[in-house]
């Protein structure tokens, strides 16, 4: 098996677990507390990822300043993003709708809201995916722990977003082409990471690696963490510490 087709199936694995999780979200009646559990344990093994595989790693080849650049320069990029996106209804794509005031809209509420909520979930899933078939190119084999974390966050940001969906009135054909074409899209954009950034030099690498990191840091504070601690029951910074520890260990087996 070739890299290119092994950089696009850990992509695949990785960007399947949103239509996993859609497919609870969508199908089951999930409590709110459920849902702030599952979303408060994969933003900790998220920020473990960003901290210890993606800036850390992006340090290690390139020194603090491409480093620190490269973060910075992926929040900028996600926020400016997702400030356009949410003048256009993709707010809270990733809330489950459980509070009316942070409810996706539906496409009555909103013209367009409905194109708005899969280019977020675009925005959001495709810095993760890339970052994978980089790690392939880069160390000759892919990053297992950034894999992990991906496919484990995934699961409940499609379980609350799609669950928030189905409130808002878009029904079953919507919510899985959504996520099977982002699934799809973390597929081919695991192939670009490879093909156009792993051939470049370990300083470039480096930068991309932190400009992802970036995005996925901003992606969790701006839309997982929110939605993790809408109903916080007091064990929720534990939940959230455990996430953190399990891909934490994972990064150093």
């Amino acid at each position: 098996m070739t890299e290119v087709v092994q950089a696009g199936l850990w992509g695949l694995v990785a960007g399947s677990a949103l239509l996993l999780g859609a497919v609870v979200g969508f199908g089951l009646r999930v409590p709110q507390k459920v849902i702030a559990t599952v979303m408060a344990f994969g933003a900790g093994v998220l920020l473990s990822a960003v901290s210890f595989e993606l800036v850390g790693e992006a340090y290690e080849q390139a020194g603090l300043a491409p480093a620190a650049i490269g973060t910075l320069a992926g929040a900028v990029a996600y926020t400016a993003g997702n400030m356009w996106l949410a003048r256009r209804g993709a707010r809270h794509r990733k809330r489950s709708g459980h509070h009316r005031d942070q409810a996706q809209p539906s496409e009555d509420q909103q013209s367009g809201s409905g194109l708005a909520l899969a280019f977020g979930a675009l925005l959001d899933g495709v810095p993760e995916s890339a970052v994978i078939g980089v790690s392939l190119r880069d160390g000759g084999a892919v990053s297992l722990v950034t894999v992990a974390a991906v496919f484990i966050s995934n699961v409940p940001e499609g379980l609350s977003s799609s669950a928030g969906m189905k409130k808002a009135g878009r029904n079953k054909v919507y919510v899985f082409g959504v996520w099977g074409a982002i699934a799809a899209a973390s597929t081919l954009s695991a192939v670009l990471g490879y093909t156009l950034v792993g051939g470049f030099s370990s300083a470039v690498i480096a930068a991309v690696t932190a400009v992802a990191a970036g995005a996925i840091l901003a992606m969790v504070a701006d839309t997982m963490i929110p939605e993790a601690f809408e109903e916080a029951h007091l064990a929720i910074g534990l939940v959230t510490v455990s996430g953190f520890l399990v891909s934490f260990a994972l990064s150093h087996t």
